[in-house]
């Protein structure tokens, strides 16, 4: 176990990742028989719009043993996921084309609760022993090592799940009603400082210890389970210490304060600078919390070779210290030879939110930060207009909206996928784009504009096995919690079948975007259409046609979906200077199955703009779309 920063262990894998690097050391790797050698450290991607990702919570993958409770049921409680079990399905994710594994958290979490998700820590060095196959720590070590390293020699990236945000539950408040978990106070919140309430910190048994209520601190000589590790976090003043968030918008200090349900807010950005601050500093210099987190990642980045960090609860943290972090990571990454180490946050909110958080436009200006978000505003839409719930016009405005929120990033608006990670739903929602009322053809044309759009594509645990969420006791859809979206997929009858509808759909779609290098570098435009070969415009309305070209250099590759009911016949616009008359336009992927070749038509038309309608002469292809059915079009040679 490891208790400290100053820790031998911690010190040898900081300085020794380097030295490997500087001496471009390699590892052997045994895989089905045959021996590999791979780079340690592993070198990171070019360009992470190459690399989709594959998210599973670990507790819910994949283990040896049968899940603890019934696999689709509401379960708030363990499961038995494994690293021995993500490990056995390696092959798995490499035949569905997946080229990233995002992992939920894998460091220790606080007793008794042992929390199944991993998002409340209680030592930020050490992983979680219950992810091992015999739930020890040794173990533990040897099978995520085992894990990494076989993921690298089949060409795969591991990407961790981390938190800046909070720790684990590891104090209760006292207050005049007695001691508590927690309490929403807006007058402690907002108060100064020195208004926090005391607290007392919990032992192994998660129990707040009575000879402990004099101490603002831990006392010394704890155990593994009390408190929270590592030392250096052992101070009060670490903590934020005024009970729960009151809102979910930042605030005036430009981030969320207050815990995190009952895990304790860490003050990240806590200032050391003050009179009366000089040990401190000079034990963590003048960002004591940030320098220790900073010091955390870089070691569990060098000791287990990582590939990127997805950060937890991003807008609940400053964005300058958001920026201080994303550069050191960068920074270190560098320093053992990952010149491309990512990381994207969570920053659950709208475009300008996310802005402030994310690249040359958050935190000071001064420096880059960490490299993506989670496309939550793509989220807002895309399911819904997959399905044909809302208006299709709604998808135009948010990309015309994030050229402007991201112009200080983008040389080209090619770009802009660089700064974001698309996903169609995650473990924090009520439900699974899957709703068992939702046609696979819908499930299809979703999957499409995920891997076709701008961004890194990111798709969650068991999509590619019609994963449709819990049930309940009477076998109904149970979409009361996020825990519905949590099912442990192991099991699932045939849960990893190679052979399964959508497992070979992703498949098609990976190897597309993998063949086409304009879905995943290209100018994003989206292209007028007409039902009667005169008229262009752009379509409107709930199960409209969504139509958007991606573009590299002289190459347009179109994409057109029909979100409706009914078929729709018609022509859509292309750009004139690349598309010759007469030139055919190749279908290379149908969600239906169709293929042709139609060809490009040159002819005066309409166009409408902004409700003006101006005569051109255009380029346009003829398409036949049946309902809910996606093509994707690209020259003939």
């Amino acid at each position: 176990m490891i208790f400290s920063l100053n820790d031998q262990a911690v010190l040898d894998a900081i300085s020794g990742a380097q030295a490997a690097a500087r001496a471009r050391s390699t590892r052997t790797v045994t895989l089905n028989g045959q021996t590999i050698n791979i780079p340690s450290p592993y070198p990171s991607p070019t360009d992470w719009r190459d690399t989709w990702i594959y998210f599973l919570l670990l507790d819910r993958f994949n283990a040896a043993n049968p899940p603890r409770h019934p696999w689709d049921r509401y379960c708030g409680l363990r499961q038995g996921g494994t690293f021995q079990g993500v490990q056995a399905q390696l092959g798995y994710l490499q035949t569905l084309g997946v080229k990233a594994i995002w992992l939920s958290p894998i460091q220790k979490n606080a007793p008794p609760d042992w929390n199944y998700h991993g998002y409340g820590a209680q030592n930020f060095l050490d992983l979680d022993p219950r992810f091992a196959s015999d739930g020890t720590l040794p173990t533990a070590e040897r099978e995520f090592t085992a894990l990494v390293d076989e993921a690298h020699a089949r060409g795969l990236y591991v990407i961790v799940d981390i938190v800046l945000n909070h720790a684990a539950h590891v104090f209760d408040y006292v207050r005049s009603s007695g001691v508590v978990e927690d309490f929403a106070d807006p007058a402690v919140m907002d108060g100064p400082l020195g208004s926090e309430p005391p607290i007392r910190w919990l032992d192994a048994a998660g129990v707040p210890r009575g000879n402990w209520q004099d101490r603002l601190d831990p006392p010394p000589q704890l155990a593994p389970n009390d408190a929270v590790w590592p030392a250096d976090l052992q101070n009060h003043l670490f903590f934020r210490r005024r009970g729960a968030k009151l809102t979910d918008t930042p605030d005036r200090r430009s981030f969320v304060p207050g815990d995190f349900a009952n895990m304790r807010q860490l003050t990240v950005e806590y200032d050391a600078t003050a009179p009366g601050q000089e040990s401190l500093r000079a034990q963590h210099g003048a960002s004591p919390v940030l320098n220790i987190l900073i010091r955390a990642y870089a070691y569990l980045m060098a000791r287990y070779d990582l590939d990127g960090y997805r950060l937890d609860t991003v807008k609940y943290v400053h964005p300058k210290a958001i920026e201080t972090f994303g550069n050191a990571m960068r920074e270190y990454a560098m320093s053992m030879g990952k010149a491309n180490f990512f990381t994207f946050g969570e920053v659950y909110d709208d475009e300008a939110t996310i802005a402030r958080f994310i690249g040359r436009n958050g935190g000071s200006g001064d420096g880059f930060g960490i490299d993506a978000a989670l496309d939550f505003p793509l989220f807002f839409q895309l399911p819904a207009i997959a399905k044909g719930n809302i208006d299709v016009s709604a998808f135009r405005a948010l990309f015309h909206d994030r050229k402007g929120q991201e112009k200080e990033l983008l040389s080209s608006h090619g770009d802009a996928g660089l700064y974001f990670v698309t996903f169609l739903d995650n473990h924090d929602q009520h439900e699974r784009f899957k709703h068992p009322n939702t046609p696979v053809d819908q499930v299809k044309l979703g999957l499409a504009l995920l891997f076709t759009l701008q961004g890194v594509p990111s798709l969650y645990y068991g999509t590619e096995q019609l994963m449709q969420g819990t049930v309940d006791g009477n076998g109904q859809p149970d979409l009361n919690t996020n825990e519905s979206v949590r099912e442990a997929l192991w099991g699932k009858p045939n849960a990893f079948s190679t052979t399964a509808p959508l497992f070979t759909e992703i498949q098609t779609l990976a190897l597309l975007r993998d063949t086409e290098p304009a879905l995943r570098y290209g100018r994003q435009y989206f292209r007028e259409v007409s039902g009667n070969g005169v008229d262009f415009g752009h379509s409107s309305g709930a199960g409209g046609i969504v139509a958007y070209s991606r573009v590299l250099g002289d190459r347009e590759v179109l994409v057109a979906a029909n979100t409706g009911g009914q078929p729709f016949t018609g022509m859509i616009l292309l750009d004139r200077d690349l598309n010759a008359a007469g030139s055919a336009r190749r279908v290379i992927y149908c969600s239906h199955g169709t293929t042709g070749a139609p060809a490009v038509q040159l002819l005066t038309a309409r166009v409408y703009s902004h409700g003006i309608a101006s005569d051109a002469t255009i380029a346009a292809v003829p398409v036949n779309l049946a309902p809910h059915e996606v093509q994707v079009l690209a020259p003939g040679n």
